[in-house]
């Protein structure tokens, strides 16, 4: 029995599946933005601790028009997922309501693996409908001690 063609196929695949793992050098990882067409200042606060993995949390979001003015009842909707893997968010999470002047309480977000994970907020309020994307690597806070 020739063993070659299996073993074969599985360094393979553990090779495509390592280089998918693998987050790209010079990803973005600020919680601080520009929306895309420069309309809104957009901070993301993720929560004070680290959120396991398969746990949900919950996360705010800080809207500023372009001359920092904050921006109030707009309307945002969360998209994203794992560029690499090709998957969507887990979990369907939504801005339930907004807490403050400008600041938004962002529910239901889960991670449902460790890697590069994309958070895209599309944005519509008075001053205009944008959007912008944040990345997060995801690392499992056990295996980080």
């Amino acid at each position: 029995m020739n063993l070659f063609p299996t073993t074969a196929c599985l360094g393979l695949a553990l090779a495509m599946l390592t280089g998918c793992m693998t987050t790209p050098a010079e990803l973005d990882l600020s919680l601080q933005k520009q929306s895309r067409d420069r309309k809104f200042v957009v901070t993301l606060e993720p929560p004070a601790a680290s959120p396991a993995i398969n746990q949900m949390h919950a996360w705010q979001v800080k809207l500023r028009a372009a001359d920092g003015a904050p921006v109030t009842r707009a309307r945002i909707t969360v998209d994203g997922g794992m560029p690499q893997h090709g998957h969507g968010l887990p979990t369907r999470p939504q801005v339930t309501r907004e807490l403050a002047d400008g600041t938004y309480l962002l529910e239901g977000m889960k991670f449902s693996m460790t890697g590069w994970w994309e958070i895209k907020l599309a944005i519509v309020a008075t001053e205009g409908t944008d959007q912008v994307t944040f990345n997060r690597v995801v690392i499992d806070p056990l295996a980080a001690r």
